[in-house]
This record gives structure tokens, C-alpha cells and sequence, in this order.
């Protein structure tokens, strides 16, 4: 019997990004639910086929979603919180949104759940929100049913379940219960799922446990072999325990002790653990090897792969081997065949979602002994070659530049209570003083206007004169409501990250190189695939533009270098933090052109810090250390009395709050609305001495909260922080939002700082 190729995911968007269009027109009425659950099957079905045309033995189904896979199971199993319930009672897909959206019509007015990253991805997915009461029951049948599409599509697919035990770890309660304390009311439901998939035909059943590759406590290791000795007393189809994004280390002999059927591991992340994984395999137990990199677009070194697959094979044998990427490929886009104006070097090196399946082939090919797998080992091994020789990578003045920082380039001249006093002296701003995180509504005739003028339809001078008549309103908006610390609005930023990669060196960009971020956010990663430079100032011009157009103060708007690193395809040819100190050089340089343009208030966002936390707590020190002092070489070549902020969001602080101080930013925004400000209590324990936004408006929901709502969430800040402390923001950019939400949601939020300035003085 021969190697089996497969995949544990796809990618759910569409290599043109079409569930997101028929999404969007579904939220704006302009199709029903049947058109949408109709392009659904479409991309599902055109997925399969892809991944079987290009070499897959077996694909997944069931991962597909039409928004989150978390929330998909919260849904499934009846996990809806109590202010949704009568909607999704009357209409499911309703509810389903709104859980995931929030929801405000028809008398409705509905907070939309928490969010926050994928362990240390960049996708985002729904918080479930349980309670000591919870009760589960199967709701709808999605996983049947996408199986049994497959099936009727004559596809050999393999539902993929998000598994118990990280279900509930990865869940909140709201009451202050332990959400493993549910373990028991939850596993009849699996096991009823389970049996239906059996019925169906259904041979294997792909259970993915990433907490498995965490640090965990005895409790949930107590959960866990509970829970699969449960699951494996009951009918049910074989089961393979799926891990990814790390080594299993200490939990190798948790997760090899379980009674299953098959265990995937990354061996892209966790290389190392091959040996130690085959020692603790069980016999007879299948082995599914993730050997190519499920989340970064580099080809494949497929000649190590092909000696550890073949290490594998002849201890569990060719019938027991199972060839996958690390991890699902809902983080790289789907196909780079379309990618037809690429750099046709860099094209060579790269691998997206169907190339990596077509490296699994080969490598099982290989493994095989077929003849003509030769040839395209030959052809991958020159690729490779070819890449680590270009002189277009490595550029000595970059090197000089970076071996030649000091200590002192990551140090602020004064610490943060002489620049309090001299920014304050500076700027004579009020208690709560109202500002927003950067961007303003991107609207059809933005994005026309940048078509147009990429196009060569619209001229560069026709198309900055609209950039600047865009910006000219925003400010006059903000004048007019009483913001006291303006943004230009970035309307001619396409992303936040794609805008800075495309003015630095050592960036390249691809046309369709998609992936979801939540829903139908999609944005496309720029490429680093060599030493990072700045050739010129990036950001001065419009800055500069917009502080000329007013009297109050203008922030100068910047992506910080960590999450430029995080939020782009990194180059793997050297350690990650020595590409983020490249790209804080860039940033230091931007930042004193800045300054030296009469810009006294810089935003260096960093939302991404917490998501590139390394999974194990042994590792965070080390990339703590290098990411604060990253942001700290971008931010620290400034006088006092000018003024640094950054913002990060859907991030838990806790654990990190030390790194945050230490990055001593003069004010942090941070979000908190969805949460209630829970977020804040870090800050609050730590007694965090600089300022804080708390963001009060949920931008992620096209719901506008009321003043009363913001005064509230400001009432609970002002009972933890001293009133000195607090600034007014909204969780995010505004850039996904529209004109009339953005309108009345600033226009509450600085009724609501007036409200709270006057209780304060009174």
C-alpha cells in the first residue's frame, strides 16, 4: 500500500477572494441566503477538485466556514449565549452572523462575541462564551452534511472536527466557572456526531488539538484522557488526533497515550521531534508527517523532507504514513498560478496551497521510487540553489547599519514623567483627551480611485489632488465633532502593512495572494525576501499635508516592526529577529523625518505583538526581548516632548504586560469594548504608569454604540486608572467602517469624554 497524501485544511476565501464579495453582498441584501450557501458549495467543490488534481489522496471536509470554524462549533453544539437565542430560533444564518458580526435592526441591539488571534496566527476567530449552566446539544448537521457533498462528488474526504478539549480551552465563561468543568455534558454530543459520521460512511474523523502543543496543566491532561477514552468507547469512525503549530514535547506522552487512530505533528516547527514521536507511537498506529510548511509560501527543502519522510516510513511502514503539511493552508493563499506579473525569480521560490499539495505528491512519488519524481526533485533542489545564491538578497550596507546598533539607540532621552510634563507643555490637551487609531472609512470611491489610477486611468496628479480633497474632509470632519488629536485618515494606504512594504526594500507584493484574517477580512502579505531598507520617506508627504490643514495636533501614522515581520510571508534564510531590527532601522528613519516635519505625535502600531508570543512560555522571554527592542530602536530617536503612541488589539495582556511596559510607549490604545474593558484589569494590577486608550467602539461590528454605552465603559476605566491617564479611541482603524456608523459612533464618543471630563471636574 502506498503513501497517503493529504491535507488537514484549505483555504475557505477563493484564490479571487469570491466568499468574501458574496458575503458582503449577502450582509448588504443584495443576495439571499440561498445565493450564498450556493457559492459556498461552489468553492467547496472547486477545492476538492483542486487538491485531488493536484495530487491529494484525501482532502478535508468541514473546514470550510462561512465566517469561523470556532464559531461554527459553538453553533453547532448549541453554544449561543442567550441574547442571540431568539434570533437564531428564527433565523439561524441571523444568528450565526450576529454572534459573529453583532446585530442592530429590528428592535435587536446585539454585541457581537469576543475575538482574538489563532494562537500565534494571524487569523482571528470567535471567543465562545459558556457558563457553569451550559448545556450541549447537536444544532443543524454541517459537518454530515459537507461530508456527505463530498461523498455525492465522489471525493474521499475527511470531516475535520475542532476537538473537545481545545474547544473549551479556547472558550471564556462569563460567570468565572471552569469551562473544562463542562467536559462531561459536551462529550455525548461529540460522540452522537461521531456515530452519524460513522453511519455515513465516514472512515476517519481528523480531531484538531492545538493546545496539545501548549503548556498545560494536569487538569487538562486529565480532560484529555477522559475525554478520548470516551470517544473511543463509542461508535465512531477512526479517529486522527491532529497537532500543530510546535513541537508536543513534555505532552508526547499524553497525546501518544490516547486511544486513537492516527496523530499528525508539524515537523516544519517541530523538527526535532521525529525520533521522539516514532519511540512513543504506538504500533500499528498511523503517522501523518507534516513535512511541508502550511504557513509560509517558501518551496520546500524536499530533499530533508524526503529523508525524514523516509526515516517514517520504515519504522511505521508505507500503510501507515500519511503525508501533510504542518498545519491547514487556511494561512497561504490558494494557487500561484495566478500570480502572472510576479518577479519570475521570486516566482520560482514560492509555493502557495496548491503547490504545496503538489510537493506532498512528489515527495510520496519519491518515497515510491516512481521514476520521473526524480526530475522534479531535480528541478525543486535548482530552485532552492538558486535562491540561497542571489545577490539581490543580501546587501552589506544593511548589515553594517544593523551590526552597529548600541544599547543606547533603543533608549528614550528622558523616562516617561519629564516627557509627560513636556508633552503636556507641548500640547495643552484636556482630560480624555479623543483621538481615533488611524484610518477612516475606505469607500467605493477610495478604492475606484486607486484602481484607476494603478490602471493608468486615472493620472498621479489627478489622483493625489482626490487623496488630498478625502483628507481635506476627514480633517474638517473631526474639527467639526471635536477630536482632539486628528488623523489624516490614510486614504492612500491600500493595508497597513501592504502600504510600508510597498516603499521598502527588500518587499515584493503578489496580485491574488490572498488569505482571511476573519470573515471577510482577506489581506494579502507582502513577501520579504531580502535585507529591508527604507530608500525614501514613506508617509511625511501626507502627514505633512494634513497637520498644514489645521491647528491641533496631527498624528504621524506608522506600522511597527514587529508587525510588519508577523503580518507579511517572512524569508526563512535567517532568524526572524534580525529581519525585524532591519525593518525598525527603516521605521527610525521614518519617524525623525516625522518629527523633523512638525509632526509632534507618532502612532506606531504594534497590534501583532502578542500574536508572535511563542507558544511555550520557556520561549518568551527570548522574542520578548528582541521584539520590545525592535519597537524601541523605531521609536527612540525623538525629543521629549514628542510624543509616541501605539495601539494593540484582540490581545490578552496579562501575560506580557512587563514587555508592554517596557516597550514605554507614551500611550497605548488597546481594545476593549467587545470585552468590557477586562482587558484593562492587566494594566490595572501591573499599576501601568504611562496613558491608555481603552477603546469604548467596536469597529469589527457595523453596530454603533450609544454615548451612554461609552460613558459606562469610561466610568469602569476611571475606577481603575486615575482620570490622567485615560484617553477616549475606538478599538481599531475605521477603514471597514462606513461614513454614517463612523458619524455617529465619534460623534458619541466625544459627547461621551465631554461627559466625562464634566463628572471629573465636578
Amino acid at each position: 500500500m502506498s503513501t497517503t497524501t493529504t491535507t488537514l485544511g484549505f483555504p475557505r476565501i477563493g484564490a479571487k477572494r469570491e466568499l468574501k464579495r458574496a458575503l458582503e453582498a449577502h450582509w448588504r441584501g443584495e443576495i439571499d441566503a440561498a445565493s450564498l450557501q450556493a457559492t459556498a458549495r461552489d468553492l467547496r467543490r472547486r477545492h476538492w477538485t483542486l487538491q485531488r488534481d493536484a495530487g491529494a489522496d484525501v482532502a478535508p471536509c468541514n473546514d470550510f466556514s462561512l465566517y469561523d470554524h470556532v464559531l461554527d462549533t459553538a453553533f453547532l453544539f448549541d453554544a449561543i449565549p442567550q441574547r442571540y437565542r431568539q434570533l437564531a430560533d428564527a433565523d439561524p444564518l441571523a444568528g450565526y452572523f450576529a454572534m459573529a458580526r453583532g446585530h442592530q435592526r429590528d428592535g435587536l441591539d446585539l454585541r457581537a462575541l469576543e475575538m482574538t488571534k489563532w494562537f500565534d496566527t494571524n487569523y482571528h476567530y470567535l471567543v465562545p462564551e459558556l457558563d457553569a449552566g451550559q448545556q450541549f446539544r447537536l444544532r443543524g448537521d454541517k459537518p454530515l452534511a459537507e461530508y456527505l457533498e463530498a461523498k455525492a462528488l465522489d471525493f474521499d474526504a475527511r470531516p475535520v472536527l475542532l476537538g473537545p478539549v481545545s474547544f473549551l480551552r479556547l472558550a471564556k465563561t462569563t460567570d468565572g466557572s471552569d469551562a473544562l468543568a463542562l467536559l462531561d455534558r459536551l462529550l455525548p454530543v461529540y460522540t452522537e456526531l461521531l456515530g452519524r459520521l460513522a453511519d455515513a460512511g465516514a472512515a476517519w474523523v481528523q480531531l484538531d488539538e492545538p493546545v496539545l502543543v501548549q503548556d498545560l496543566d494536569d487538569a487538562t491532561r486529565a480532560a484529555f484522557q477522559h475525554a478520548y477514552a470516551t470517544l473511543a468507547a463509542r461508535k465512531r469512525p477512526k479517529l486522527l488526533l491532529a497537532t500543530y503549530f510546535g513541537a508536543l514535547g513534555d505532552n508526547l506522552p499524553l497525546a501518544a497515550s490516547l486511544p486513537v487512530d492516527g496523530l499528525h505533528v508539524d515537523l516544519v516547527r517541530g523538527l526535532d521531534q521525529l525520533d521522539a514521536v516514532l519511540n512513543a507511537l504506538p504500533d500499528g498506529r498511523v503517522l501523518s508527517a507534516g513535512l511541508i510548511d502550511g504557513r509560509n509560501i517558501w518551496r520546500s527543502n524536499l530533499d530533508n523532507a524526503l529523508v525524514l519522510a523516509r526515516h517514517a516510513r520504515d519504522r511505521v511502514g508505507n500503510d501507515k504514513l500519511w503525508l501533510a503539511p504542518s498545519c491547514s493552508l487556511l494561512h497561504v493563499p490558494v494557487d500561484l498560478d495566478h500570480e502572472k506579473s510576479l518577479d519570475a525569480e521570486l516566482h520560482s521560490w514560492l509555493s502557495f496551497a496548491k503547490q504545496k499539495v503538489g510537493e506532498l505528491r512528489l515527495l510520496a512519488d519519491a518515497l515510491a521510487g516512481k521514476p520521473d519524481a526524480e526530475a522534479g526533485l531535480a528541478d525543486a533542489r535548482a530552485r532552492i540553489v538558486l535562491r540561497k545564491q542571489s545577490a539581490r538578497v543580501h546587501r552589506a550596507e544593511v548589515a553594517a547599519r544593523l551590526d552597529a546598533l548600541t544599547a543606547s539607540d533603543a533608549q528614550r532621552i528622558s523616562a516617561f514623567p519629564a516627557r509627560r510634563d513636556a508633552q503636556q507643555a507641548r500640547f495643552k490637551l484636556p482630560l480624555f483627551p479623543t483621538t481615533t487609531i488611524g484610518s477612516f472609512p475606505q469607500t467605493l470611491d477610495v478604492r475606484e480611485a486607486r484602481a484607476a489610477n494603478k490602471s493608468g486611468k486615472l493620472s498621479d496628479t489627478d489622483y493625489e489632488a482626490f487623496l488630498e480633497a478625502e483628507t481635506a474632509k476627514c480633517v474638517r470632519f473631526q474639527e467639526e465633532i471635536g477630536i482632539d488629536v486628528l488623523v489624516h485618515g490614510e486614504f492612500e494606504r491600500n493595508d497597513m502593512v501592504e502600504y510600508f512594504g510597498e516603499l521598502l526594500d527588500g518587499f515584493a507584493f503578489t496580485k491574488n495572494g490572498w488569505v482571511q484574517s476573519y470573515g471577510s477580512r482577506c489581506v494579502k502579505p507582502p513577501v520579504i525576501w531580502g535585507d529591508v531598507s527604507r530608500p525614501a520617506p514613506m508617509t511625511v508627504r501626507w502627514s505633512q499635508y494634513a497637520q498644514s490643514l489645521t491647528k491641533l495636533p496631527m498624528k504621524g501614522m506608522l506600522t511597527g516592526p514587529v508587525t510588519i515581520l508577523q503580518w507579511s510571508f517572512v524569508r526563512d534564510d535567517q532568524e526572524r529577529s534580525r529581519t525585524c531590527r532591519q525593518i525598525a532601522l527603516a521605521l527610525r528613519d521614518e519617524v525623525r523625518d516625522l518629527e523633523a516635519a512638525g509632526i509632534g505625535i507618532v502612532q506606531i502600531d504594534e497590534p501583532a505583538l502578542r500574536e508572535g508570543l511563542p507558544l511555550r512560555r520557556a520561549d518568551w522571554k527570548h522574542y520578548l526581548d528582541w521584539a520590545v527592542e525592535s519597537f524601541r530602536i523605531s521609536a527612540s530617536a525623538v525629543r521629549d516632548d514628542t510624543q509616541i503612541h501605539t495601539h494593540m488589539c484582540y490581545s490578552e495582556f496579562n501575560d506580557i504586560i512587563e514587555a508592554v511596559a517596557a516597550m514605554d510607549a507614551d500611550v497605548i490604545s488597546i481594545e476593549t469594548s467587545r470585552s468590557r474593558m477586562e482587558l484593562l484589569d492587566a494594566f490595572v494590577q501591573f499599576r501601568y504608569p504611562n496613558e491608555i486608550g481603552p477603546g469604548v467602539y467596536d469597529i469589527h461590528s457595523p453596530r454603533v454604540p450609544n454615548k451612554r454605552e461609552m460613558v459606562e465603559l469610561l466610568e469602569k476605566a476611571t475606577a481603575v486608572l486615575a482620570p490622567q491617564q485615560l484617553w477616549v479611541n475606538p478599538d481599531c482603524g475605521l477603514k471597514t467602517r462606513g461614513w454614517p456608523e463612523t458619524r455617529a459612533a465619534l460623534t458619541a464618543l466625544v459627547e461621551a469624554a465631554r461627559e466625562m471630563r464634566a463628572k471629573v471636574s465636578a
